[in-house]
């Protein structure tokens, strides 16, 4: 009779989360962070078609990095769940800390128990209903399911590290849209090369826009922002 192999589990863990963390970091990275009117969500996206950044909800936004396909079923399943409550409850139940909770439990879930661990971090972002800025929330959920409240900004994808450093040293708060997107692309590319415009997915979640606070900025908006 032959003995079942046998893998400690925190070396099943770790394997897993290397696994990971080397599919994220292959992929090209984005930041989100709050200026004065809202959240710019800024991404590094070589693609028209394929988005990193989406709408959730009237208020909320979604940005994903790393495998494309994982984070694409991620982003429905909060779009459903996020229609779900708005229609059973009301629109003011959905909120991005539930959205996040959730997404933690998927995620948490796939990396404890299946074979392969989703290869994704995601950012959930939201404006408050009010005109403080305080109200607004960036949370960042990893491939384990690990959930971060973040302030002022968020680095997710590749070069992580390097990102979220020039990121503090150069964000202001309560920027200008323009500043932000600028700070941002600053920190994406770093000193040794340029972004140009057709490699860059930006969108905002902004205050003035109405119930449905999200908008991508594309074209000669974007190029009118980079004057």
């Amino acid at each position: 009779m032959s003995m079942p192999y046998y893998v400690p589990a925190e070396q099943w863990m770790k394997d897993k989360a290397d696994y990971a963390r080397k599919g994220i970091a292959r992929g090209r990275a984005m930041v989100g962070l709050t200026f004065a009117d809202g959240v710019l969500l800024v991404a590094e996206n070589h693609s028209r078609t394929l988005h990193k950044v989406s709408e959730i909800y009237d208020r909320i936004a979604f940005a994903g990095v790393g495998k494309y396909n994982e984070f694409d079923q991620l982003r429905i399943a909060g779009i459903r769940s996020a229609d779900i409550r708005g229609y059973s409850f009301s629109r003011e139940d959905v909120d991005a800390r539930s959205l996040a909770n959730g997404y933690a439990q998927m995620l948490g879930h796939v990396f404890t128990h299946d074979a392969k661990p989703m290869e994704v971090e995601i950012l959930v972002a939201e404006i408050g209903a009010s005109n403080d800025p305080d109200d607004d929330r960036l949370f960042h959920i990893l491939y384990d399911g690990t959930v971060m409240d973040e302030e002022n900004f968020s680095v997710l994808g590749g070069d992580a590290d390097a990102i979220g450093t020039r990121m503090k040293e150069k964000y202001v708060a309560s920027s200008t849209r323009a500043d932000a997107l600028k700070i941002a692309m600053g920190a994406l590319s770093g000193p040794d090369r340029t972004l140009a415009l057709k490699e860059l997915e930006v969108a905002e979640l902004h205050r003035g826009n109405g119930r449905r606070a999200f908008r991508r900025i594309e074209g000669d908006e974007l190029a009118a922002l980079l004057a």
